[in-house]
């Protein structure tokens, strides 16, 4: 979904590990990673290569420079982002994300690798995968059309794309870095979400100079599709 919007710099999304799966939310760009919707699988899944990725998709936009929306994963590729191409970021917009992967000990990397893999070693379909997965992660308040948007957009995902996601997510570490994020910041978490929960973002507020934060009362990792109008206003309040 796209829109044109003169009175304001473009709005580009960058989605979760379980593809783009944005509702009604309205923006100028709706950017898939690398091997998403279509598109090829870089070389190498990196973080880095990923920020030259979109840096590619907004030249090839002539967008110049952007407000920056990133959920979950996607929200470490837009730290990734502002931290390498300050000057392409007006706004950043880091929502229901943390700024590294959890766990120090490299077997816990190893064991989340094992239990993500372990369906499609196994044979299982992305679409079976996503029902399993993704149904537990989206509250019922988001309505049935939400659930099936989930459902689909993860199913349509291609195995060695998500295996690629997933393997990358585990390397990412910017914990040591946030605090030289120079572009205004809003972090929006949900109350209830527990994969980014919102104790981890506001100890990521406070180490980004200036950075906002605002919490959806009752909302999980899915916000933007349980409580939609909240989640939009918070963000055009934003970057208005």
């Amino acid at each position: 979904m796209t829109e044109t919007n003169n009175a304001a710099p473009p709005l580009v999304t960058v989605h979760g590990i379980g593809g783009a799966c944005w509702g009604g939310f309205r923006a100028t760009l709706h950017w898939q990673l690398p091997g998403y919707g279509g598109t090829p699988l870089l070389a190498q899944t990196s973080f880095a290569n990923w920020a030259v990725a979109l840096r590619d998709a907004l030249d090839a936009a002539g967008m110049a420079q952007v407000d920056l929306l990133g959920h979950s994963i996607g929200g470490m590729v837009a730290q990734e982002f502002a931290l390498t191409f300050p000057e392409r970021v007006r706004r950043l917009v880091l929502y229901a994300t943390t700024p590294a992967f959890g766990g120090k000990d490299p077997a816990f990397a190893q064991q989340f690798l094992a239990d993500r893999l372990a369906p499609l070693n196994a044979g299982t379909s992305m679409l079976a995968l996503a029902q399993q997965s993704m149904t537990s992660m989206v509250s019922p308040r988001a309505g049935m059309a939400a659930m099936a948007e989930v459902i689909s957009a993860m199913a349509n995902t291609p195995p060695a794309a998500y295996r690629a996601t997933v393997t990358c997510l585990t390397t990412f570490n910017r914990i040591a870095d946030i605090g030289r994020i120079s572009t205004p910041t809003l972090l929006l978490a949900g109350e209830r979400d527990a994969l980014a929960p919102p104790r981890t973002m506001q100890r990521m507020a406070e180490a980004i100079p200036g950075a906002q934060m605002v919490t959806l009362p009752a909302a999980g990792h899915l916000a933007h599709l349980e409580y939609p109008a909240e989640f939009a206003k918070a963000v055009r309040d934003f970057l208005a």
